[in-house]
């Protein structure tokens, strides 16, 4: 498949969010014109502003409900590139089919209104998540993009709202990618693009999209920034087990921005799952990185950094690890460590008066 180069115009959607955002500040650093989708005429003005600077690079359509087809019929047209992000992120599902059929009928969508108006596209990459891949095994796994969740599905199916929230939306993940791969096979002979898919475990970093409040923060920054801000003695704080051996894999969302425009501009990542992340955590490592930071970050008066168990995860066992060989051949990013994103967020809550 040939490449997208800068000069070309993408569309985002979800561009209004965490990830997004910083998707769409990318592509515009490197030259790209973009367009981004937006639900509602109040979430243009922020964007607007926000990326005025670059003129006519930037513009913004609305598209309503995202889930209902023909949603994007107008915004694919002219496009050379599409990035999907926008997809349901939350752990408070009562019915799992809140999370699965957005996240589901918003991929088929955009596939769909691209093959009805865009006969000249070339790539769309698509967000997914390491929800899509991993299963939580009682030994620890190594897990690769040969791998996938069917176990979050499984039991979605047989325990329906009893599931945990966290299931719910792992089904949500596997569905979406799922029903985004079994289209590309069935439209294999109509369409003239191609489909990279975009694998992140916890995505952390500075915050740029509109957020009205702490509490209105997207869910991965909340969950490290409460961890991070909550004394030991809080009955909000994990306990001392839980902060040692749980955790996941991480990745700074500006080096998840950059694989998504590398994922455009590269012809051999086509027709490829490919998982982008750092290296494995407990949530103990993020508190001691946090107070080790130099120099720090002055929070105010009425933020306290937790404690935790200093140290507590040098000798962590990861019950899951991914397997990134396939983003180091592919895409060749040099990761940040973990101190740019705690500060980064740390400074967020300084800045913006959490």
């Amino acid at each position: 498949m040939p490449t997208i180069a800068p000069g070309s115009k993408v569309l985002v959607t979800g561009a209004t969010g965490f990830v997004g955002a910083w998707v769409a500040h990318n592509l515009l650093e490197k030259g790209y014109l973009v367009r981004a989708a937006v639900r509602s005429a109040s979430k243009v003005k922020y964007l607007t502003e926000y990326f005025k600077s670059y003129g006519n690079q930037f513009e913004t359509m609305i598209v309503g409900d995202m889930s209902k087809d023909g949603a994007f019929d107008e915004a694919v047209k002219g496009v050379n590139g599409i990035e999907h992000i926008a997809s349901p992120v939350h752990l408070h599902a009562d019915d799992p089919q809140e999370l699965i059929g957005p996240a589901v009928s918003g991929t088929l969508g955009i596939l769909n209104s691209a093959l009805r108006n865009n006969p000249t596209l070339k790539r769309v990459v698509i967000t997914s998540s390491g929800a899509a891949v991993l299963e939580v095994l009682p030994e620890p796994k190594v897990f690769s993009e040969l791998n996938w969740n069917h176990q979050a599905v499984r039991l979605v199916e047989e325990q329906g709202r009893s599931a945990e929230n966290m299931t719910k939306y792992r089904a949500s993940k596997v569905l979406a990618e799922t029903a985004a791969w079994d289209f590309a096979k069935t439209h294999k002979g109509e369409i003239g693009w191609d489909i990279t898919v975009i694998i992140p475990p916890y995505v952390f970093g500075p915050v740029i999209h509109e957020v009205a409040s702490r509490e209105a923060l997207n869910t991965s920054s909340a969950h490290l920034l409460d961890l991070l801000l909550t004394p030991s003695t809080s009955p909000n704080s994990m306990s001392t087990e839980a902060l040692t051996t749980t955790g996941s894999s991480w990745i700074d969302v500006r080096d998840l921005a950059e694989a998504h425009t590398r994922a455009l501009e590269r012809a051999e990542t086509g027709g490829e799952r490919i998982i982008v992340c750092v290296e494995p955590f407990v949530w103990q490592d993020w508190i001691d990185v946090a107070r080790s930071l130099s120099p720090p970050v002055a929070l105010p008066p009425h933020h306290q950094l937790a404690v935790g168990v200093p140290g507590g995860g040098k000798n962590a066992v990861y019950k899951i690890r991914f397997d990134t060989s396939k983003a180091a051949r592919i895409l060749g990013i040099k990761y940040r460590s973990k101190e740019e994103p705690v500060r980064a967020l740390l400074e967020d809550v300084v800045s913006k008066g959490w």
